[in-house]
């Protein structure tokens, strides 16, 4: 086994009051010292039933620019397929761990497809506490079928299932935030790939954790996705850093969680913002959460649009193909 899972470390004799060292976080990240308890707003949330398409478009863009994220409520995905997604995930990760393994990401590979532990590099040689599940579900060119579970038996259906409908939603969600921006509905998207944009999911499993006061399941991060549609199980933990808090995210049976990334940040000039965020882990519960990452093609070039700037608005970024900032970003290297 490349690496020890955290499940497994959860599932041996670890003493009932600690965690092993690696997983401690610095102070200044320690979620017992960090997260704010005072008022704070709630993420915005956004009705996609509104009988004025105006009023949508308004509301996401001022969510855009002013968090990065929002909630979407009666956005068209069936509740019921929500809930096997969720289900034949929640399979997958109760296997035994050596049917698990066959999963595993092939040490060295460049793809992040796979079962694993470990994203990019921590600079204190500290570990999160969350193993994952990567696999692409769309376009079906880019699918490798070796990573996505045979057991539980349904995995397949549903995954592909949701695909078709998670599309439906992100082409209304490129459209209104294109139009939010004074642009055509079609810029964005075809400024991240068009049709050839990869929906990578991915499957975060955070185990119960002795202490959950000293460790995070993820730490503070920006996607590097264009955008991100995710789905949370009811146990508490995304955080969201505005207005200089770590403020916890509210849980909507059924809502999607939209997280705008770094490739619409750039696209939009840093008009849209891409979210700081990260998640906390919970004593006695297991938390999951299921992630579509919505990423440009590897040669795709990605730079601010023409179509915002002039001689008094200059780019705030350098153009570059999704694979370069991809790597910069996992080795912590400047863009």
């Amino acid at each position: 086994m490349e690496v020890e899972r955290v499940q497994a470390i959860v599932s041996s004799s670890l003493a009932k009051d600690n965690i092993p060292l690696e997983f401690v976080r610095p102070e200044d990240e320690q979620p017992a010292i960090t997260t704010f308890h005072g008022p704070s707003p709630d993420i915005p949330v956004i009705d996609f039933n509104h009988p004025d398409q105006d009023h949508i478009i308004h509301l996401i863009a001022n969510a855009s620019r002013d968090w990065g994220i929002f909630q979407v409520v009666n956005h068209g995905i069936p509740f019921h397929l929500i809930q096997k997604l969720q289900q034949v995930g929640k399979e997958f990760f109760d296997l035994p761990q050596e049917e698990k393994e066959v999963y595993a990401k092939p040490p060295g590979a460049l793809t992040l497809e796979g079962y694993g532990s470990k994203i990019g590099k921590d600079v204190n040689g500290k570990k999160n506490w969350a193993d994952h599940l990567f696999h692409k579900i769309w376009p079906a060119s880019c699918i490798n079928y070796q990573f996505w579970p045979k057991n539980p038996p349904p995995y397949r259906a549903v995954n592909e299932e949701y695909a078709q409908e998670v599309r439906k939603v992100v082409d209304k969600l490129f459209k209104w935030l294109s139009m939010g921006l004074g642009l055509e509905a079609d810029v964005l998207k075809q400024g991240v790939g068009g049709e050839e944009i990869e929906y990578m999911m991915k499957i975060n499993y955070y185990p119960p954790c002795p202490r959950p006061d000293l460790t995070l399941g993820v730490t503070s991060h920006t996607d590097l996705s264009a955008m991100t549609v995710l789905v949370p199980n009811e146990v508490p933990g995304l955080q969201v850093f505005k207005d200089g808090h770590w403020i916890d995210a509210k849980y909507i049976p059924g809502a999607l969680i939209i997280h705008i990334g770094d490739q619409i940040e750039i696209l939009s000039n840093g008009k849209y913002k891409a979210v700081l965020h990260r998640t906390t882990v919970d004593k006695e519960k297991t938390r999951m959460s299921w992630p579509v990452f919505l990423e440009p093609p590897e040669e795709f070039v990605v730079g601010p649009l023409p179509q915002l700037l002039d001689p008094q608005i200059p780019p705030k970024y350098k153009p570059k193909k999704f694979k370069d900032y991809s790597y910069c970003k996992f080795h912590k290297l400047p863009q």
